[in-house]
């Protein structure tokens, strides 16, 4: 885009009246708004998140610890069995360990909670206390219901 036309008309609006010199001004900063306006629209839809995704990854990469189930960029699944400063040692199968650079990490794996049937039929997590606590006080409400 050529910003000649603007410089233009704002050289011709110093040799012209006042009032003309007003409007030309305007005029050229309205020719600026759909620039700003495609600007901010960019900012908000392309590189905020871009740069909220990359900080997420690199607080994903420092919380790497041994025992993480990851996946690396070329689709290798495996067990981190080593951490050191800029590289992961995985553990791809029983005698296989293969090392990596912390940045061919792709995602940590994170296990699903168990899921356990009661009595009842219900399904609840293992791991969960508060569900296991509330169903203690809802047995003792039945209890004194009887």
């Amino acid at each position: 885009m050529s910003f000649l036309p603007f410089f233009l008309q704002t050289a011709n609006a110093s040799g012209a009246s006042g009032a003309a010199a007003g409007t030309a001004a305007g005029a050229g900063m309205v020719t600026f708004l759909p620039l700003i306006l495609i600007f901010l629209i960019m900012y908000f839809l392309m590189i905020r998140p871009q740069n909220k995704k990359q900080k997420e990854t690199q607080k994903m990469l420092e919380a790497l610890k041994k025992g993480d189930k990851v996946i690396t960029i070329g689709g290798i699944h495996g067990t981190v069995s080593n951490v050191k400063d800029d590289t992961v040692t995985l553990k791809v199968d029983d005698n296989c360990h293969v090392e990596f650079n912390r940045s061919a990490i792709a995602s940590v794996v994170n296990p699903k909670p168990l899921v356990v049937e009661t009595e009842k039929g219900d399904k609840k997590n293992k791991d969960s206390k508060a569900d296991s606590s509330s169903e203690k006080t809802g047995d003792t409400k039945d209890k004194k219901d009887e």
